[in-house]
């Protein structure tokens, strides 16, 4: 036999080094550690601690409105008389919660209860990349979107029906007996504090999961109801709060009176129903516009469910972020706060590799950054000065936001006709 030639085996080549920058991306421990430098900034900045900013006074949100809140709730009846309050009976539960920490002035409380939220959701997000092996990009979405959003997540109640929302996402993921049950209850829950949760609904699976979670949502929202109204006075004085909504100066509807006042147009803004919104010629007609896009995106929800498959486990959070994306864009207001809703739909939709969603949460990200160059960056030269470039910001923003939904729409579209 002839000899091999030691020349000719092969030599292994070294191994070669991973590229440190991706793989540390890649750890949720790094995702927590940037989460809590980000936090040990943002919560004293809500706090308006010195030498952060300022001599302590409160964001007026917190200080005046839901203080004042807080003082009639607990004396056992809704603040139907204040225009401000436009929320279901359950919007109680967040304001009152502060109450609950001894010894806290009630705006320091109402930022601790805000700051554990955020804290149980990361832990949520975290649990679920360590032990069910979910992608790392969900707290990584939850850390930086929520910090590019400045303080107003803490000096809101929506990170809490956002956590409430996100949570019946996760349960109904979980696919056991009673999952769609909870999935219906916690809809039916975070429906009663804003309304827009029950939009979750819209990417139910067909059949006994649909009955199920529907039938849960509606038992639990109908018992929750009743409670509340029999408990306080005034507890559905929201069925009618919304019907006098004009278009608020940061919506997609008022894009055109911004530039409208640089020509001529004779009508202004005006604090009313605790937003800022424009009165004039044409703010009615462009409101009714704004109502029938809703209808319509709504009867497009209906139609996608009639014809999409939805048994993939992703398609339930996927089809949540759209529903929620279309109701804000045609929306009649859009406060920076609808950007947490986003964020913590887009999250979840991002624990799955699957999702159909990713584009959709990169253009949602970068629209946080413009809501906070807008909020409280630019706000007065909007509202007061409609200075140019603060209506390029919104132009931007909104522009970002109108991409997204219609993107949504699409690649939900094209996820629900797989395999049918």
């Amino acid at each position: 036999m002839p000899r091999s030639n030691p020349s000719t085996v092969p030599v292994s080549a070294p191994p070669v080094e991973p590229v440190p920058r991706l793989h540390r991306l890649r750890s949720p421990w790094a995702a927590l550690l940037v989460w809590g430098l980000t936090r040990l900034w943002l919560v004293p900045a809500a706090l308006k601690l010195p030498p952060l900013d300022g001599d302590g006074t409160l964001d007026p949100s917190v200080d005046r409105v839901y203080r004042g809140w807080f003082e009639v709730l607990s004396g056992g009846a809704f603040p139907a008389h204040d225009v401000s309050w436009q929320y279901p009976p359950g919007a109680a539960l967040p304001i009152l919660a502060p109450g609950a920490l001894p010894g806290l002035d009630y705006g320091l409380a109402f930022i601790v209860t805000a700051a554990v939220t955020d804290a149980l959701v990361m832990a949520g997000l975290l649990w679920l990349v360590v032990r069910r092996g979910r992608s790392v990009a969900a707290p990584w979405l939850w850390t930086v979107a929520l910090a590019v959003l400045s303080t107003v997540p803490w000096n809101r109640f929506d990170l809490q029906v956002t956590a409430v929302a996100m949570a019946a996402l996760a349960v109904a993921a979980s696919r056991r007996a009673w999952a769609d049950r909870a999935f219906g209850a916690l809809v039916a829950l975070g429906a009663l504090v804003k309304v827009w949760p029950v939009l979750l609904l819209a990417g139910t699976e067909r059949g006994r999961r649909t009955r199920q979670a529907w039938i849960a949502a509606a038992v639990a929202g109908v018992v929750l109801l009743a409670g509340f109204a029999l408990a306080m006075p005034h507890a559905l004085s929201f069925l009618t709060a919304q019907k006098s909504r004009g278009i608020q100066i940061e919506s997609v509807g008022a894009l055109p009176f911004h530039v409208a006042r640089h020509l001529g147009w004779s009508g202004t803004w005006k604090a009313k129903d605790g937003s800022h919104e424009f009165v004039g010629p044409g703010v009615e007609t462009v409101s009714l516009v704004m109502q029938g896009l809703t209808v319509l995106a709504l009867g497009w929800l209906v139609y996608w469910r009639l014809r999409s498959e939805r048994s993939a486990p992703w398609m339930l959070p996927d089809a949540a972020l759209t529903a929620v994306l279309l109701f804000v864009v045609t929306s009649r207001v859009i406060s920076p706060q609808y950007l947490i809703w986003l964020v913590g739909l887009g999250a979840v939709c991002l624990l799955r590799r699957e999702t159909s969603q990713r584009p959709v949460v990169f253009l949602i990200l970068a629209a946080c950054l413009f809501t906070t160059l807008g909020f409280p960056l630019l706000y007065r030269e909007l509202r007061d000065d409609a200075d140019p470039l603060a209506i390029a910001n919104l132009f931007v923003r909104n522009g970002l936001l109108l991409v997204a939904a219609g993107l949504s729409a699409v690649r939900l579209w094209r996820a629900g006709r797989v395999g049918r």
